[in-house]
């Protein structure tokens, strides 16, 4: 056998655009795309090749997402010429308080452990979509999940660099707290309690079975069933907060996307409590800039980047549980606000602020099928491995999106019990003239909004195909005036940036730059696609 190490890749590759007739299916790992197509060309429709996908995401990337993640899809339906979107984000513990959290002596939320744990609602969202435009038996689509998690699944490359980097902070919350934490270890570490490598075969049967059990129930058992039972039982054996009815009281919302028109196309994404806002805050500053003819110059970065922090500035202040929101959503995306916060800009960095609108966190997949329709979906853990919680005898690894929260009484997006936290994931979808091009979208916590807007100005303003626009050299805000950039932009371009006034960090892992995936429909029917080269990332096509 040859001897080789599967991490190291000494010279740049390229890849080229995929296209496809019939069908296709992206994520990040090529088996959740494979296990798309094979839906796909059995007859099933987008929908149903999203949610074979969803379901085997959590096995195949487990650092992004899992049986206790949120979820929210956008689902074009051809033959309605309708946007659907899906809200299948979960709430707090109703026990659960701001206040109880500073007794215990936290300044911020914490990201391990029961605190930052929320019901979670993927499940429900699957079995949600799928009773409305789903096709296939749940067990039919459950299927190849179930199988893999029996025989094992090769854990790829880069979810092995991330299992590595995360083991790391649950082995010192497990140290702390071991009866909270050590079937998460037990669950996702080797025997001789070292991370899954590249090539490794990951085995997990607890997840087997629960998901035969969640096929069998319609997802019931997970919220109003024996599986509940268990999550609760656990929750209260370890000292978390979860009760019956905070599980028996949770369904997930159909909700109408959010718009906002950008050089003749419309770029929808889902409302708050997500922040998928920030996105079209950010190009409503942006269509009344010139920019530049020339992509990779430093006027383009300074504009895209000014943009997005002033977006940013607002959406971090702003947006919450709907509910709880006193800045409406139609005053953040107006126009007049727009202008006011555009005349901001000029050729110096800004510390950015929020304004005054009240005048007037991953996995990724995308789907589409031979009947025209599309599905964009995200569904995460929030940071890497989420709060390093799993349920004994189950598959049920819990996200950590309550860290979101913050413990400032006079916040928007302040803890309570019952409450959906300021939530980072947002699946994206663009439109011309009422017609679907496609979804897109771009996981990575708060790099995702900011993924978001470099593609869609990567693909309108400078017309790129839909690989160019993910391969295209990113920047990301990461707070005040300091920014990121990816090694391959020019250096002239940085050094440009630095003399405007941004404090700039070149970033030679780009892991943190943001994971996506593109699929177009073009104006003769055909599907064109494009995946991330920061993730492992596959275009499946029929």
């Amino acid at each position: 056998m040859p001897q080789y190490d599967p991490c190291r890749y000494i010279y740049p590759s390229r890849r080229n655009v995929v296209y496809a007739k019939n069908g296709m299916a992206c994520t990040s790992v090529p088996l959740g795309a494979q296990v798309g197509l094979e839906v796909l060309k059995s007859g099933g429709n987008a929908v149903d090749a999203a949610l074979a996908m969803a379901v085997g995401m959590p096995l195949f990337e487990p650092t992004g997402n899992g049986l206790g993640s949120d979820a929210f899809a956008l689902i074009w339906v051809e033959k309605e010429k309708r946007l659907y979107g899906l809200n299948a984000s979960g709430a707090a513990p109703a026990v659960l308080s701001a206040d109880i959290v500073k007794d215990m002596g936290f300044t911020q939320m914490p990201k391990e452990g029961w605190i930052p744990t929320m019901v979670p609602g993927a499940p429900a969202g699957w079995a949600e979509a799928h009773r409305r435009f789903g096709t296939k038996p749940l067990a039919e689509l459950f299927a190849p999940a179930i199988t893999y998690a029996r025989q094992g699944v090769p854990v790829p490359v880069n979810v092995a660099r991330q299992w590595a980097q995360d083991a790391a902070r649950i082995r010192r919350a497990m140290e702390e707290a071991p009866e909270v934490h050590s079937y998460w270890w037990e669950s996702f570490m080797k025997e001789d309690g070292s991370p899954y490598e590249a090539g490794d075969l990951f085995r997990w049967e607890g997840y087997a079975q629960t998901l035969e059990e969640l096929a069998a129930t319609d997802c019931e058992s997970y919220y109003r069933g024996a599986l509940m039972e268990k999550i609760v039982a656990f929750s209260r054996q370890t000292g978390g907060y979860f009760t019956e009815d905070d599980f028996r009281d949770y369904r997930p919302a159909w909700v109408e996307p959010i718009t906002a028109d950008y050089r003749g196309y419309t770029v929808c994404e889902i409302p708050p409590n997500g922040h998928g806002i920030t996105v079209l805050m950010a190009l409503n500053i942006l269509k009344g800039l010139e920019l530049s003819p020339e992509r990779d110059c430093a006027d383009t970065y300074h504009k895209i980047l000014e943009a997005i922090k002033l977006a940013f500035a607002d959406t971090r202040t702003y947006v919450a549980d709907p509910r709880y929101m006193r800045t409406k959503t139609e005053d953040m995306l107006s126009e007049e606000y727009a202008a006011r916060r555009r005349a901001l800009i000029g050729d110096r960095a800004l510390l950015p602020q929020a304004g005054d609108p009240s005048c007037g966190g991953t996995i990724y997949l995308c789907t589409a099928d031979q009947e025209g329709n599309m599905v964009s979906w995200i569904q995460s853990n929030y940071t890497t491995f989420g709060a390093g919680v799993a349920v004994p005898g189950t598959g049920i690894s819990f996200q950590n999106r309550g860290a979101n929260f913050s413990l400032d009484p006079d916040s928007d997006n302040c803890l309570a019990g019952g409450k959906k936290s300021y939530h980072t994931i947002i699946p994206g979808f663009l439109m011309k003239d009422g017609q679907a091009v496609g979804p897109f979208g771009v996981m990575g916590a708060f790099m995702q909004p900011q993924g978001h807007v470099e593609v869609l100005v990567n693909t309108i303003d400078y017309h790129m195909n839909p690989q160019e626009a993910l391969d295209a050299p990113r920047m990301q805000w990461v707070g005040e005036k300091r920014i990121q950039l990816e090694r391959e932009v020019p250096a002239h371009v940085a050094q440009a940036l630095a003399g405007m006034g941004h404090q700039v960090e070149i970033v030679n892992d780009n892991m943190a730059m943001g994971r996506g995936q593109i699929i177009w429909r073009t104006k003769d029917g055909l599907l064109i696609g494009g995946t991330e080269p920061r993730c492992d990332g596959t275009v499946a096509a029929w």
